[in-house]
Order: C-alpha cells, then sequence, then structure tokens
C-alpha cells in the first residue's frame, strides 16, 4: 500500500445487507374475527453504492476502510405494513474508479462521471409476507419468505487516472518540469532518476479560456511491463488518457531507441494503448540549433508528429500546446 497521501489501490471487505422475513399474521377485529392474513413484506437489505466526485484525486480517504457493511432489512409487520429497508452506504470515489472482485478479477463497477452514482453490490430481497399467499382454497396461510441473504466478499477498489494527456517517458526525461511550466502543479523537481513516485495532474490553460488536463507519470524503464523499475503499477494510469505525449530528452543517445523502448514496454502492457493517438516531444531543447534538430527528426518516426520544445526556456511551449490541443481536438482544427 501506497504511504504517501497517493492511494490508487484499495482491498476491502464489503457486505451488503439481509433482506428482513415477510410477517405471518393473521387479522383479528371485532368485526371479523377470521379477517385473514395479513402479514407484510419484508424490507430489502441496504445496497453499497459508488459515487463519482470530481473533487477527489485519490483512494486516501478509504485507506482506513477494513469493512463496509450495509443494514439489513427489517421483518414484515401486521396490516400489511413492509418493514423498512436497510440503509445503503454510498462510497464516493474519484473519477476513473473502477470496483473488481479480488476473487475472479471482473470489472464491476466502472465509475467515470461526476455525482455518477451506481449500485455496487445489492442488497437482498425482503421476503414476501403471508398475505400474498392466500388462494381460494389456502384462505389462511401460516408461512411466508425469510429475507435473502446479502451478497459479501473481498473486493478491489482501483483508481486509473483520467486525463487529457499522459506524460510517457524514461525517469528524468523532463516531464515533471513541463508540467509545471505548462500548468500550476508542483511536482517535486530534482535531478536524479524516479523524482516522480506517483502521478500529478496539472489544468493546462489554452486560448479562450480553454483548458486540458495532463498527468505526469512516474517514469518508464526497460521491463517496466515484467515489473521492473515501479512497474505496471503506474502503467495503468496511461489506459485512460486520449493522447500520449512521448518526452525525450534532447541529449539522449539514441532518440529512436528511446522511443522504441517506450513504445515495446505499452505493447507487452496492453497493446490497445498503441491506438492512441501519439505524439514525440523533444525536450531540453535550448542545447540544440536547427541542424541538430533536423538530424534528430530524420530519425523519428515519420507516421507520429513531433515536437522540439524547452521547458526551462521557454521555447516552443506555445507550439507544444497548439499540437496537444489539435490532437485533442481533431474536429474542431
Amino acid at each position: 500500500m501506497e504511504k504517501g497521501n497517493f492511494v490508487d489501490h484499495i482491498r476491502i471487505f464489503c457486505r451488503s445487507g439481509k433482506g428482513g422475513a415477510g410477517s405471518v399474521h393473521l387479522e383479528r377485529n371485532k368485526f371479523d374475527a377470521m379477517a385473514g392474513p395479513d402479514g407484510g413484506n419484508g424490507g430489502r437489505g441496504g445496497h453499497i453504492k459508488l459515487r463519482g466526485n470530481s473533487q477527489l484525486w485519490t483512494l486516501l480517504h478509504m485507506r482506513y476502510y477494513k469493512n463496509v457493511l450495509a443494514k439489513d432489512g427489517e421483518n414484515g409487520y401486521k396490516n400489511n405494513s413492509t418493514g423498512h429497508d436497510g440503509a445503503d452506504i454510498v462510497l464516493e470515489v474519484p473519477l476513473g474508479t473502477i470496483a473488481k472482485d479480488s476473487e475472479t478479477g471482473e470489472v464491476e463497477v466502472e465509475i467515470l462521471h461526476d455525482g455518477q452514482e451506481v449500485i455496487w453490490i445489492k442488497g437482498g430481497r425482503g421476503g414476501l409476507g403471508n398475505a400474498n399467499f392466500a388462494t381460494p382454497t389456502n384462505q389462511t396461510p401460516d408461512y411466508a419468505q425469510p429475507g435473502e441473504m446479502g451478497h459479501e466478499g473481498i473486493k478491489i477498489l482501483e483508481l486509473k487516472i483520467l486525463a487529457d494527456v499522459g506524460l510517457v517517458g524514461f525517469p528524468n526525461a523532463g516531464k515533471s518540469t513541463l508540467l509545471s511550466v505548462v500548468s500550476a502543479a508542483k511536482p517535486k523537481i530534482a535531478d536524479y532518476a524516479f523524482t516522480t513516485l506517483t502521478p500529478n495532474l496539472g489544468i493546462v490553460p489554452y486560448r479562450d479560456n480553454k483548458s486540458f488536463c495532463m498527468a505526469d507519470l512516474p517514469g518508464i524503464i526497460e521491463g517496466a511491463a515484467e515489473g521492473k523499475g515501479i512497474g505496471h503499477r503506474f502503467l495503468r494510469h496511461i489506459e485512460r488518457n486520449s493522447v500520449l505525449l512521448f518526452l525525450i530528452p534532447a541529449d539522449s543517445d539514441d532518440h529512436a531507441k528511446e522511443f522504441d523502448i517506450l513504445y515495446s514496454e505499452l505493447d507487452q502492457y496492453n497493446p490497445e494503448l498503441l491506438n492512441k493517438t501519439m505524439i514525440i516531444a523533444i525536450s531540453k531543447c535550448e542545447m540544440l540549433d536547427q541542424e541538430l534538430k533536423d538530424a534528430i527528426a530524420e530519425t523519428l518516426p515519420k507516421d507520429i508528429p513531433h515536437v522540439f520544445f524547452s521547458a526551462l526556456a521557454n521555447q516552443g511551449i506555445v507550439e507544444l500546446k497548439d499540437v496537444l490541443w489539435q490532437a485533442l481536438n481533431p474536429a474542431t482544427t
């Protein structure tokens, strides 16, 4: 479990409420000593629900949830009175959260929108009272249904960050520096590998009061898809980014090889990631003249657009934003 403030994986025990039992009761009053059955139905057990909250960015607030137990429904009453439903439990989660069963790995719920509320684990149905079983040949049934049991099990909540642009690159490629320049985000920046250990999000302002969301993801190394380095723990966050911006520093020994390694790691982790829009950005270009830029451009894939920029010297930032905006909004360009 992550010990910092960014928590993207929670394992909890959940149990929805048991349905209340139906009532067995025969009405008696001064006007009719044999008025018949009037046992009411039991209330349903409480559901466990998930609700999307755009103000949450992590599952930290759920870190200390050990057991999530919904209330049982009440039993039915006489006079055809239905028991109260068990109180539901609503868990607020950040957008991009998926809920899975720990045994099967099956994705049960996916939360993508603010205010989206989904019944994750249904409560048991309440049993029918004996009034429901009266027939012309059995006018005084002396039985009713028990309530259904709730559902229980160990569940997993997993966060996959929702962002328009995901920064992909080796450690110390300049991803955090770029995010700090184009947005108000303040990620940790230092001259050593793996400065970023958790994803950072920033809102990038654009022309005419428009904006888009950018995610600075922990650096990928060769073998990440097999668990090396930080491994595939944070590779899953790339799945929710519309555009992948590959950052390769200008002082790299082999720009094309570095891109090929990053591309290969994504392919091994999830080949569907290769269907996303990709852009190559050569960072730290303040050390390059036009001749060197042209030489580097010749080695890059021809079918993927590229741009040169320097976050420190504030060169090419506007052009980079334009390229990203066009990639995110192709219909408006």
